[in-house]
């Protein structure tokens, strides 16, 4: 069964033959993981975004847009990790993945075992690296946040989140402490043909700061960067220096 370190990690499957994907979601589920599904790469581009999954499984060979065009837009975007899934086997494409920022591949037919194994290395490869936040964050007393529940609560209370609003707060915390870019913050939360909407932006952080901040014309969570953007306060190291501070 699958480590609890990884239990309730979604998984987007991308793939055109049906067949193919309920085989790989029983499989998934069967080892704890919540499986996302696309059948072409249209749609694979969207849930990207709209469901910020922690993983994708994405075939080469679809009808629409091919695997390396939906890894070179997602590449655009995100550093969701990516499995790229190929019938061939040839080394042009092994090769051609990984040069676009695919973080592994699995050629078909491929065992059940063989895809959990995978799936799990390179999860734990990429959170090790990027220390990807997932369960309950106690940003303070006042704020608290459940990724995997899409719960956000403030004074005790559960604050009503829009999908956009909540994309926008996910990738604000992700970097906490570090400023994220007018342009990172529209290609990640609203995608790359935003890149003329710096309005956006401006908008929704406003949004947030009137539902998660005790005076939103002083914010302590969601930081102004002028001129650059913005950026969510260093939560881990303000716990890290209450742990070590001497009594």
């Amino acid at each position: 069964m699958l480590d609890n370190q990884f239990r309730d990690r979604k998984i987007l499957v991308v793939d055109d033959e049906e067949r193919m994907v309920r085989f790989i979601r029983l499989n998934l589920e069967h080892d704890g993981f919540r499986v996302i599904e696309a059948f072409n790469g249209t749609q694979a581009i969207n849930k990207v975004r709209s469901a910020m999954p922690d993983l994708v499984l994405l075939d080469v060979m679809m009808p629409d847009i091919d695997g390396f065009e939906v890894l070179r837009i997602i590449r655009e975007t995100s550093a969701t990790p990516v499995i790229m899934l190929t019938a061939k086997g040839e080394e042009d494409d092994r090769v051609r993945g990984l040069e676009l920022g695919a973080d592994d591949y699995i050629t078909k037919p491929f065992s059940p075992r063989e895809l959990v194994s995978r799936v799990r290395a390179v999860l734990r490869r990429t959170e090790m690296a990027t220390g990807t936040t997932h369960g309950l964050i106690e940003v303070d007393d006042r704020l608290k946040i459940d990724f995997d529940r899409r719960e956000v609560w403030v004074d005790g209370n559960l604050v009503n989140l829009r999908p956009t609003e909540y994309r926008l707060l996910y990738h604000l915390v992700q970097n906490a402490g570090w400023v994220v870019t007018h342009d990172q913050i529209l290609a990640k939360v609203w995608g790359y043909e935003y890149q003329d909407e710096p309005h956006y932006v401006r908008l929704y952080i406003n949004y947030l700061r009137k539902k998660l901040e005790k005076d939103p014309s002083n914010p302590k969570y969601i930081l102004t960067e002028r001129g650059v953007g913005y950026r969510f306060v260093d939560f881990r190291r303000k716990a890290l220096e209450d742990k070590t501070a001497p009594e």
